[in-house]
């Protein structure tokens, strides 16, 4: 438990994290990796090189803040990033290499405003936010080492079958090397890869939704080619290009709390725009197996046919439910948008909703469905990429 004293000293830096915070974290992933080099080798490069994980441990850490009577307000977000780590191996001895880094460089951006009070009751805040994080990922990885066929860290898999959905989308179906099969997943849950790529110095790892239903000896990926300028396609990009069937990949066990309930037969909706499709196929189709007489409808938004991927495995999903409903639209075409009345048209306002795509597209949507008057607990959705806050107020 944290003093009442500390509370408050840690309370008053909240305007000066809101201003500096950017700086701050900046700083300290500059100073951590100069320390620590081998810290690359499960970081994200490119959300590095872009800002986003400066960013979004700005808003951590603000929100740390401005929540430290009540910690638990950030529990549902300590969970989400829980899953992330646990996904990409951070080890308990880790936190005190971040704690130390990130107080260095709360010093130095914010000089003689940063106390020596103030860097004491950060220094104990740190630490029970640390010991949370260390609690909850401890539980996740037994949990996940001791289900069944499960692992911790990654393991050699094969890419069995490698199959192009559309122009820019490929899936890869990926068995473990040793024989064995995979442990169960829920629907919407995501797995990391690892690769050695020529020209890295450091592993490189993604993370990618599992876009099929449950199959016990296989995953399946669906991973969207960038433009080759894109920060963001070096490792999409390798993949398409240079793993082909038969070759290993190291895959971390399946994570993430963005997932469908399964157990419900209530109205059910789908809305994706781009790759925000993958986990949604998953969802669908265990919906088609497990409930298919449960009100559904898929809404997605692609650019042309060309690039939309699944269009036959959707139908013949919906052929196999009693009340389905499925609708693409495509923005190279003139009104070729989900709009506020295509929502009211097809989504049964008891529905819970699952949001996948790029930001703009599902801060819009998340807008229209409370417009709705859609309660937001039955709006789920999901970002790629460090966890951000969406611009969903009317």
């Amino acid at each position: 438990m944290l003093s009442e004293e500390t509370r408050t000293i840690v309370k008053s830096t909240v305007p000066v994290l809101e201003e500096h915070g950017v700086a701050i974290t900046t700083r300290f992933y500059k100073n951590l990796f100069e320390a620590h080099p081998e810290l690359l080798n499960i970081f994200n490069h490119a959300n590095q090189a872009q800002g986003r994980q400066q960013t979004a441990l700005a808003k951590a850490v603000y929100a740390a803040a401005v929540h430290i009577d009540n910690l638990e307000e950030i529990l549902p977000a300590v969970v989400q990033i829980a899953h992330k780590h646990v996904s990409l191996g951070v080890l308990p001895e880790h936190y005190p290499i971040v704690g130390e880094y990130l107080l260095k460089a709360m010093k130095e951006v914010l000089g003689d405003a940063a106390t020596d009070e103030i860097i004491k009751a950060w220094a104990e805040a740190y630490g029970v936010i640390a010991d949370a994080f260390i609690g909850v990922e401890k539980d996740m990885y037994q949990q996940t080492a001791e289900q069944e066929n499960g692992w911790n860290f990654f393991k050699d898999f094969i890419v069995a079958r490698k199959v192009k959905e559309s122009e820019v989308i490929t899936s890869f179906y990926l068995k473990p090397a040793d024989g064995s099969n995979v442990p169960p997943y829920t629907a919407g849950q995501y797995i990391s890869v690892r690769l050695a790529m020529p020209g890295e110095e450091y592993l490189v790892i993604r993370q990618y939704s599992l876009s099929q239903a449950p199959k016990p000896d296989e995953f399946r990926i669906s991973v969207k080619r960038e433009n080759d300028n894109d920060p963001n396609g070096v490792v999409s990009n390798y993949l398409h290009s240079s793993i082909n069937e038969g070759d290993r990949i190291e895959v971390s066990a399946p994570a993430g709390v963005f997932v469908l309930d399964a157990t419900k037969t209530s109205p059910v909706a789908f809305i994706s725009g781009g790759v925000g499709i993958t986990p949604m196929m998953s969802m669908f189709e265990t919906v088609a197996n497990s409930t298919p007489a449960r009100p559904t409808t898929f809404l997605h938004g692609a650019r042309n046919p060309l690039q939309q991927a699944f269009d036959d495995d959707i139908q013949a999903y919906a052929m196999m439910m009693d009340d389905a409903r499925y609708k693409t639209v495509y923005s190279d075409e003139p009104n070729g948008f989900i709009t506020r009345e295509m929502l009211e048209e097809y989504v049964d306002p008891a529905s819970d909703v699952y949001v996948c795509g790029p930001a703009p597209f599902m801060e819009i949507m998340i807008r229209e469905l409370h417009g709705m008057g859609i309660p937001e607990e039955q709006i789920h959705y999901e970002f790629f990429g460090p966890a951000m806050d969406l611009n969903t107020n009317s």
